[in-house]
């Protein structure tokens, strides 16, 4: 299942927007910072501080409108790096999110996230935030710069470890050595950037590099860089869960129901795959202790109340998740066949 290593793709350009738009080459033939499209001027919003607060509602609407085709362009290399994180933790290695900012911040994002939606925690995706965990609600100057501390996050990584730098304009310190001691360490690693022609790409394994073009507000890459990095994000985790068998469908059955609005999804959801009436889906479910387990027992057309009971179980440990198996990566439609056939 171990993907190729891919080099990172070249550089894609959206049309400019203007003259001020276009790409300057740099007196050594590359490209200068000032060029990136991270860092250039959006000719339609030249005069934004002159318009009412329709018109600049309407032009940051506008630009944030082509952030989905920039990141669709790159679906080959989403799907490329969770093909990574999906064999990561498959082996037991940690998925690592490192970044700074509001980059970073997406990152912490997507993780504490997978907890209650997938049951999978710290022991299989963990975030880094340059400046650690005050630096969620507030700025850490010069944080970003420090790529000691980023090369340090891997001191006690495992040989199954994936890291994913993200940083919008591709070059931030920070992500740089953890980038780079990923590479001495022969780690796999990804780089996200808004940036097509990103500093770091060479450092990553796979480089997902939408071409989000200039923002509205000319650098601040809070904006549509951030919303094209949340995106591949959502895609990299969720692919990954999927593929991992943590959904059955398109429901997720390792969701932890932490409170009534989510016991409430459960118990909607029991209903949904099984058919079931809701009073027998919540005795399902107060009877497994799970979503996972009480839907298998209800698909198997078991009593509610039995839910819980030991071959249910059995046939789950029989079937654990898999990516690996074709047509059932939750196993769950391998347990309903073992109880219904025993």
């Amino acid at each position: 299942m171990t993907p190729a290593p891919r080099a990172p793709h070249s550089p894609r350009s959206s049309a400019p927007d203007s003259p001020r738009d276009s790409p300057r080459d740099s007196p050594a033939g590359g490209h200068c910072e000032d060029d990136w499209t991270t860092e250039r001027t959006l000719g339609h919003s030249d005069d934004l501080d002159a318009l009412g607060t329709t018109g600049v509602v309407e032009i940051i609407l506008d630009a944030d409108a082509a952030v989905a085709a920039a990141v669709r362009a790159v679906a080959d290399d989403v799907a490329a790096a969770a093909d990574l994180v999906i064999e990561a933790i498959a082996a037991g290695g940690v998925v690592h999110y490192v970044g700074s900012g509001t980059s970073g911040r997406m990152g912490v994002l997507d993780a504490v996230e997978l907890l209650p939606t997938y049951g999978v925690g710290d022991e299989a995706v963990q975030a880094h935030l340059a400046g650690g965990p005050p630096a969620m609600l507030r700025a850490v100057e010069g944080a970003e710069d420090d790529a000691e501390a980023g090369a340090r996050l891997l001191d006690d990584a495992g040989e199954h470890d994936v890291v994913i730098g993200i940083a919008a304009s591709g070059r931030t310190p920070y992500v740089r050595g953890a980038l780079t001691a990923a590479r001495e360490r022969g780690l796999r690693a990804v780089l996200v950037s808004a940036n097509p022609v990103a500093p770091l790409a060479t450092l990553a394994d796979v480089a997902v590099l939408p071409d989000t073009g200039p923002e509205v507000v000319t650098g601040s890459t809070r904006m549509k860089a951030a919303t094209a990095q949340k995106m591949v994000l959502n895609a990299i985790s969720t692919a990954a869960m999927v593929r991992l068998g943590h959904t059955y469908g398109n429901l997720m059955v390792d969701m932890v129901p932490t409170n009534a609005k989510l016991r409430r999804r459960s118990v909607r959801m029991l209903r949904q795959a099984s058919g079931r009436p809701a009073p027998e889906c919540e005795t399902a479910l107060s009877a497994a202790g799970d979503v996972r387990t009480a839907l298998v027992a209800l698909l198997a057309g078991l009593p509610a109340e039995s839910a819980g009971s030991e071959p249910v179980r059995r046939a789950l440990r029989a079937y654990p998740p898999d990516p690996t198996r074709p047509g059932d990566p939750s196993g769950l439609r391998s347990a309903v066949a073992a109880l219904t056939t025993s």
